[in-house]
């Protein structure tokens, strides 16, 4: 009777189980394939600046962009006297969110995701998380975000926020014992033209461009540099507004296709919109929509990709501005024609910012590769994770952009925002020591606004224990304090479990490693289009090794092209290993024949006798033989290794 008694209880309680996470799963379910926005709009908060800042703060934190709001409230939740001060002329906190109208978010999702909670499962908690629950959601109104920045700022007694300064200007000193330079605080003027020098033990440099830390003699690339392009970086895009967007108008989206989705704060796809004709087609283009959704039937699209802009400089940036403005109209009346939900919206101006992705990246301590992102690294140090795919967007009218890879979840070092050349100070965001490719998943902001939270917080440690910030990046044990104190503010720097992707088990993986880090080669949303195992052509070598050329230009002074000359349809010709070494052969302006290329090749120790050894048909060879052989070359006649 008893042992019945059991049985029944447990089965009772099974299907409780059982009917509970029916219950849960379908809650998220319908919350997740819920389009109704039910937020009302916010009118925006006056921000209120201090008039005069005083003569000393612990910490000054450059820029009211996310991740110097961030790196300011860390500092100040951590007992630091702060200055917070911006130098673009802003009413509002929020920067790029909030006047780029970035109102889209790109997130870090854990691989660890519970599909019955219903919430997302980011890897950038902590100060972002508490941002993050203050608005919407996946998008959000701008004005919900500047308030919900303003509302955190305002909290913390520790914050003096100053606005409209007219310029900001790094003050320099010796080192301790001539060890070099350190910053030792700010030169600005306000507003009312008053200037005033203003020391602190620590400055945070969050400008976006890294400002400061050019201006105090931290060294960096400019754009593509790292890989022999300084003159290509990424599109800069002009966000425009749509009015007349109602929840019917909404709802019709789910109905487009076209690659087209909605949830109930942000749309994607319309992909019909890449076939757009220019005025500009030289200087402007659009790509398939990001749509935010805004609380007052409008949205705001990023989707407009202006080439040929450098945005370090101011006219460059207005002329961004203007070409912007006169093509999103036209954009918008292409768009309203071809998609019949759009018919009774209407155009509703730009952006009073520029959307820039890509300027400075500052050498640091350490420099975040490719190879650490792809190959999913983590590190003793790592103050943030990112998991964002490496989005490479266009970089003129003929390049059509690329997913490089879609890594699980690789760390950031605490050392990739300690700057080579000068002591006392941080670089947070998207200006921080990562190279150009992993630089297409790092700039995110949540991620930015994660080694945002980490200075913060380190400018107490460092003060506590007397040292500077190199000292510190160096110290195991101190990193340890660090990342504990993080987690104790809620960041999450614990391990996650995930699985090896398929191509890190390649055989050719190493060289595969090696070909990402050169932009040989591209994975595609999903990792999908590496094609390891295809069958090489001549004429793509040729293109590999003029990319080769042009990242290493010192070392490859031929002319790939020559190799393939007098070969018939070389795009569909099947790579042999004697061509590849021609090829070869001919780029670093060897003087060879086809028949000798081979043995010349070899004979220099260029090529591994492991990795030749290795290939299936020298008749044919594959894509990844072919970046293991790269690989080599880049090993043992550039001196360059890749992994």
């Amino acid at each position: 009777m008893m042992r019945k008694k059991r049985t029944a209880l447990l089965t009772a309680i099974l299907l409780i189980v059982v009917i509970a996470a029916a219950a849960a799963g379908w809650i998220w379910y319908k919350e997740r394939n819920n389009t109704v926005n039910r937020h009302e709009p916010q009118a925006l908060l006056q921000v209120e600046s201090i008039t005069q800042p005083e003569d000393n703060y612990d910490v000054i934190v450059a820029g009211t962009d996310p991740e110097g709001i961030v790196a300011a409230i860390s500092a100040a939740r951590n007992d630091q006297r702060v200055l917070l001060v911006d130098g673009r002329n802003r009413e509002i906190l929020g920067g790029l969110m909030t006047l780029g109208w970035l109102n889209s978010l790109d997130l870090n999702y854990s691989p660890e995701q519970s599909k019955l909670s219903g919430k997302h499962n980011f890897l950038n908690k902590g100060i972002f998380q508490e941002w993050y629950d203050m608005i919407e959601g996946t998008s959000f109104d701008v004005n919900t975000a500047a308030n919900a920045f303003y509302e955190l700022v305002k909290a913390e007694p520790n914050i003096d926020l100053l606005m409209k300064t007219k310029f900001l200007e790094p003050i320099m000193e010796t080192g301790n014992k001539g060890s070099g330079q350190m910053i030792t605080g700010l030169r600005l003027e306000t507003e009312g033209g008053v200037e005033y020098a203003v020391r602190a033990g620590a400055v945070i440099d969050a400008t976006q461009d890294g400002d400061i830390a050019a201006a105090a003699g931290v060294p960096y690339s400019v754009g593509r540099e790292d890989i022999g392009r300084p003159q290509d970086q990424q599109a800069v895009t002009l966000v425009f507004k749509m009015s007349g967007v109602t929840q019917q108008v909404w709802d019709s989206f789910a109905n487009i296709g076209d690659g087209t989705g909605i949830d109930s704060m942000s749309a994607w796809g319309f992909i019909k919109s890449r076939e757009y004709v220019s005025s500009n087609p030289e200087r402007v283009g659009i790509r398939a929509l990001n749509v935010g959704r805004q609380n007052d039937d409008t949205i705001l699209i990023n989707a407009m990709h202006i080439f040929g802009i450098d945005p370090l400089n101011p006219e460059s940036v207005q002329e961004a501005l203007e070409i912007g403005a006169k093509e999103a109209p036209l954009i918008v009346d292409y768009l309203k024609k071809t998609y019949k939900e759009l018919k009774d919206v209407e155009y509703a101006g730009v952006a009073p910012e520029l959307y820039v992705r890509e300027t400075r990246h500052f050498e640091g301590e350490y420099r975040l590769t490719a190879v650490d992102v792809v190959d999913n690294r983590d590190f003793k140090d790592a103050i943030a994770y990112g998991s964002y795919r490496i989005d490479i967007q266009r970089l003129n009218a003929q390049d059509q952009g690329a997913i490089v890879a879609a890594p699980e979840r690789y760390g950031v070092p605490f050392r990739a925002i300690v700057p080579l050349a000068v002591d006392n100070l941080l670089v947070v965001g998207r200006a921080a020591s990562f190279d150009t490719i992993p630089h297409g998943s790092a700039r995110v902001i949540p991620l930015g606004m994660a080694t945002g939270e980490a200075a913060g917080a380190a400018t107490k440690l460092a003060a506590e224990l007397g040292l500077s910030f190199r000292e510190l990046s160096r110290s195991e044990a101190d990193i340890a304090e660090l990342r504990k104190r993080l987690m104790a503010q809620g960041m999450e720097l614990a391990p996650v479990k995930f699985e090896t992707p398929e191509y890190a088990k390649h055989k050719h993986y190493q060289g595969l490693l090696a070909a990402v880090s050169m932009a040989l080669t591209f994975g595609g949303d999903h990792n999908e289009t590496f094609n390891l195992d295809g069958i090489a052509t001549a004429g793509q070598f040729a293109n590999i090794m003029q990319t080769v050329k042009i990242a290493h230009a010192d070392h490859f002074l031929g002319n790939p092209y020559v190799a393939i000359a007098d070969l018939e349809e070389p795009a569909k010709l099947p790579l042999t290993l004697e061509q590849l070494a021609y090829t070869i052969a001919l780029t670093t302006d060897l003087s060879v024949t086809p028949e000798s290329a081979l043995d010349d090749v070899v004979s220099k120790g260029w090529l591994a006798e492991t990795t030749l050894s290795d290939i299936e048909d020298s008749q044919e060879l594959k894509v990844g033989e072919v970046f293991s052989l790269v690989r080599d070359l880049m090993e043992f006649y550039v001196g360059k290794v890749y992994s």
